[in-house]
């Protein structure tokens, strides 16, 4: 028998394989649907032909700065079209885009910046307080440009430059510049870590291509959505919507702040047909006063993360027109990646059996290869019966490349050939997970993560704390908030305000506890803290 006649002389070539890259689907849709609206931001309206222009100007001004392969460009801005425009415009430098939570403290800033060793950074105006203070705390040159978006409440200019002059100095002709290889580095998004310092996820070209069609397709989404930016675009990327929407010659819909008003009149006046978000932004519009709620006659959907919603809820928003899905995933693997997949003959089911159908996380997307329930050591599947409980493990390419200088915690990540999540949960019978716990203790309020370690340290820090473990609390319009359990020192007087105030002195405001309770900690015959306890009084509160 000879070799494979499947192998010989039918090698890759520059004809058949090019490297999967989302920034391809600029191209296609300005040159297929030039005069079509692109973005919409407040007064501002461009085209996806100008839209074009734009981004190939920022990646040419970026590029005679020196930024290409193994470059990071950070960006600190809240939903606007400057936001927007980098996830197309930095990748097609062969650069990485880092794009900051705008929530974070200026240490944690500044460890990001020199951790992601950045060369230029974005940022808006809004957010000169502490971005002053952040980059007192890198070591390195960056090259600073200001955003001075209209919208903004102001600011001082760091920067050498504006953002639109920046721009200005770039070739609109400028030729994007593709990935060699699909693995390359296209972003890099920080996750809070349970302990220590964030840590950095890089994303690939493969990857972020293929999530943005995973995202069309678990939707249903038809051409040209016109999409609501209430998830952080720094948000795992915006969920990689920034390269669907692009794909789908959509229009983004800028909003710098997510408020019921802005929302509701976003919907009403646009014709906003989708929008993702955490269950704060449901409960947003649900108990929005009345002078602030519109109506419309068109379907809107809404894809929610994090926990899932009530029925109350999902009742509230399918009578406001809002056909809610939930999903589940972690930044490490590009946002989204399970999908509650909705069957038909659901919809003749109680409002409360669908409910209960939702909350489930469910199945894989259809871009990503393996989703299981299994023993946490032995990565054995736990058996489909609903109450098995095992950690949740992912495998395919929508997983990260790994974290960034962190060879240990990669390989941790990725023992046995699988990806950990950290997430405890059941397997049910019909395939679908759904999540139960997080071993990583990590809080998400407001679609947010908090590390309980963090806070918990920064309470260590007062002179009067001897003891403090912090828990999740479960919360109305957050989700969840921190609660911290405080034991003092012996004669030592402190008031829940007090300590509050000191947490959100040294923390991100929406890190700090929202409730204190001071006692003795329930502990191990080890002296270990006994959170699940704490979780449990926490829950009765």
């Amino acid at each position: 028998m000879s070799g494979n006649p499947f192998e010989e002389n039918l090698d890759r070539n520059a004809a058949n394989y090019v490297p999967m890259s989302p920034i391809s689907f600029l191209a296609r849709t300005a040159a297929v649907f030039p005069t079509r609206a692109s973005v919409i931001d407040g007064a501002r309206r461009f085209t996806w032909a100008e839209t074009r222009e734009r981004c190939h100007r920022f990646a040419s001004a970026l590029s005679k700065r020196g930024i290409g392969k193994g470059n990071t460009v950070a960006v600190m801005a809240p939903n606007i079209t400057a936001a927007f425009e980098a996830s197309l415009a930095v990748p097609m430098t062969g650069g990485v885009l880092n794009a900051m939570n705008i929530r974070l403290d200026a240490p944690t800033i500044g460890f990001i910046l020199d951790h992601g060793q950045a060369d230029v950074l974005i940022t808006d105006t809004e957010f000169a307080p502490v971005i002053r203070e952040a980059l007192k705390e890198v070591k390195r040159e960056i090259l600073v440009i200001d955003i001075a978006d209209p919208a903004a409440p102001g600011g001082d200019r760091l920067g050498e430059m504006e953002y639109e002059d920046f721009l200005a100095t770039g070739d609109p002709d400028f030729q994007a510049i593709p990935p060699q290889d699909e693995w390359d580095a296209i972003a890099l998004n920080y996750t809070s870590g349970t302990t220590g310092n964030p840590k950095g996820v890089v994303y690939h070209h493969r990857g972020a291509y293929l999530n943005a069609l995973g995202n069309a397709l678990v939707w249903g989404m038809a051409h040209h959505p016109i999409y609501l930016w209430t998830l952080p675009m720094f948000h795992c990327n915006g969920w990689c919507f920034p390269w669907t929407i692009t794909m789908l010659a959509g229009t983004h819909v800028c909003l710098r702040r997510v408020v019921a008003k802005d929302i509701n009149d976003a919907i009403a006046d646009h014709g906003v047909t989708h929008l993702c978000g955490a269950p704060i932004v449901m409960s947003m519009l649900l108990n929005a006063p009345e002078g602030e709620k519109r109506s419309w006659e068109h379907q809107v959907e809404m894809m929610t993360a994090a926990s899932a919603p009530p029925a109350s809820v999902i009742e509230g928003m399918e009578a406001m027109g809002i056909k809610v899905t939930h999903v589940y995933g972690l930044t490490e693997v590009y946002g989204p990646a399970v999908v509650c997949e909705w069957h038909e003959e659901w919809n003749g089911l109680p409002i409360e059996e669908q409910a209960r159908l939702k909350s489930r996380q469910g199945v894989r997307y259809p871009v990503q290869e393996g989703l299981m329930v299994a023993d946490a050591e032995s990565l054995e599947p736990v058996p489909q019966d609903g109450e098995t409980m095992g950690e949740v493990f992912m495998r395919g390419n929508i997983v990260m490349k790994g974290y960034l200088k962190n060879p240990k915690a990669t390989d941790d990540a990725f023992r046995g050939g699988w990806f950990h999540t950290g997430d405890l949960g059941v397997w049910h019978e019909d395939g679908y997970v759904e999540l139960k716990d997080r071993s990583k203790d990590i809080i998400i309020s407001g679609g947010e993560n908090i590390s309980t370690i963090e806070v918990e340290g920064v309470l260590y820090r007062h002179p009067a704390v001897l003891d403090a473990a912090v828990v999740a609390r479960p919360d109305e319009k957050w989700g969840e908030t921190p609660c911290a359990f405080v034991t003092l020192k012996n004669g030592a007087s402190v008031t829940e305000a007090d300590l509050i105030a000191f947490c959100r002195e040294n923390l991100a405001h929406y890190k700090a506890p929202k409730t204190i309770v001071f006692g003795e900690l329930p502990k191990t015959s080890t002296g270990k803290i006994q959170k699940f306890v704490l979780r449990d009084q926490a829950k009765a509160l």
